[in-house]
């Protein structure tokens, strides 16, 4: 029997597992309520000019790209007494969350001062970016640390992405409704309470490999150049940033969607995305135990993104909210699928960088996939300002043409659609599975019972 048949299921507690899980609940909350609602806050709410916003945003997503390989670089290098991953946890929950409740007691509105508005938004969300970002590349950098097969990252992903679901129901199914009833301001300071709770509940059970703190001797340039030669890294990392363009184009365009072209309350989307993401719940371990476990990551994803264009699709042809409710099972299934493999799809980019230098360079990986995935929200944006100003929208208008029906329309559904399809075509082209794959897993799980 070989070395990887031979390996347990599980090298580490359940109860391990399940606060390494928890702690995402506080990393991912705030982000999603970034993702989900800042657009709406500062256009709509806050009347800061669309155009204004996309030009922004798109200079923040160049600064965002960057700093992810950044900081990831910094991570592997990082050598202190709690480790080089976990003191980017520990010492940046709290700044992280505090960063979060600021952006949303912005004391400015776009009609009479849209400058400051832009200042102090920017100011803001400049700072608590960079603060998310090292310690999302410490937390997730732990991921094929702590949990080294292949089955135990597929059911630490499957916890996680429970939590994880709630986190997008926190942030980005119940703002909406939060903001309605604490103002929006309210409602930041309680979800940035929920997250530290649920960071330094989690923090303790987090642990590093000693063997693997060693230093990789390449500078950051090379480093980078070493990252993007990985063909394996190139096609995962990439069809996750195409995923993650169509479900930012999703979540961005749900708000305007439900006020514009259906006529209804935006607080609706509350329920929409709450279907999706419960549907998308209790799809993670029916996904794990029949689709990932006896396929492999790669399979489970180009299903994953197919199940979406199912659900996306129909939605522009919406004749009314129940229907809609409809699309948003089918999408929650599907979503299901992509949060579950992720994540685990990286880890096995990450092991075969091991195989190949010797190093576990799991802070670069995290962090170039970063770079990769918020370019990606420099093309929702892009997508955003350029398409619904062709349509009519102006945030200066009290009533808006009824033309704007079809163009929020076609930004849920067409955007979304291709980045889907372009992340299966990138998936097709991954080359970590069958007898390669195979192969990694035993030599790590050779060198790992190695030095134990």
């Amino acid at each position: 029997m070989t070395a990887t048949t031979a390996a347990p299921e599980f090298q580490t507690s359940r109860k391990t597992r399940i606060m390494y899980s928890l702690a995402s609940l506080g990393v991912a909350t705030l982000a999603e309520a970034i993702a989900g609602v800042i657009a709406f806050y500062i256009v709509d709410v806050k009347n800061l000019p669309v155009t204004w916003y996309s030009i922004f945003w798109f200079f923040f997503t160049i600064y965002n790209a960057l700093n992810n390989p950044l900081l990831g670089f910094f991570s592997d290098r990082t050598r202190s007494r709690w480790g080089r991953r976990i003191p980017y946890v520990l010492f940046g929950g709290l700044p992280y969350a505090v960063a979060f409740a600021l952006i949303f007691t912005a004391p400015f509105d776009g009609k009479d001062n849209p400058v400051a508005l832009l200042l102090y938004f920017g100011t803001m969300i400049v700072l608590w970016e960079g603060l998310y970002t090292a310690l999302a590349t410490g937390y997730y950098g732990l991921l094929p640390e702590m949990f080294p097969t292949y089955r135990e990252r597929t059911d630490v992903a499957a916890k996680m992405n429970i939590f994880q679901t709630v986190a997008l129901v926190l942030g980005a199914a119940l703002p909406p409704i939060l903001s309605s009833i604490l103002g929006w301001s309210g409602m930041a300071i309680l979800l940035s309470a929920i997250s530290v709770i649920a960071i330094y509940v989690g923090y303790p059970f987090l642990f590093e490999r000693k063997d693997l703190q060693t230093d990789t001797n390449l500078p950051f340039g090379a480093a980078i150049r070493a990252t993007f030669l990985n063909r394996s890294y190139l096609t995962a990392a990439g069809a996750q940033a195409m995923r993650f363009f169509a479900t930012g184009s999703l979540q961005t365009g749900i708000l305007f969607y439900l006020k514009y072209s259906l006529k209804v309350d935006e607080g609706l989307a509350t329920v929409i995305l709450g279907v999706a993401f419960l549907v998308a719940m209790l799809s993670l371990y029916p996904w794990r135990n029949w689709v990932a476990n006896k396929l492999d990551s790669r399979r489970t994803l180009m299903l994953a993104n197919l199940v979406m264009i199912l659900g996306i699709v129909p939605m522009g042809f919406s004749p009314n909210i129940n229907f809609t409710y409809a699309t948003a099972v089918i999408l929650g299934i599907g979503l299901g699928g992509l949060v579950l493999i992720g994540d685990v799809i990286i880890t096995e980019v990450v092991d075969e960088d091991e195989v190949k230098t010797g190093h576990q360079r799991a802070g670069m990986y995290f962090g170039m996939s970063g770079f990769l995935i918020t370019l990606s929200g420099l093309l929702v944006s892009s997508v955003f300002g350029l398409l619904m100003p062709a349509f009519g929208y102006d945030t200066l208008l009290d009533v808006q043409p009824s033309t704007v029906d079809m163009g929020f329309r076609i930004f849920l559904t067409v955007p979304t659609s291709l980045g889907f399809l372009l992340a299966i075509f990138l998936l097709w082209l991954y080359p970590l599975h069958g007898r390669r794959l195979t192969e990694i897993r035993q030599v790590l799980s050779e060198k790992r019972a190695g030095t134990e």
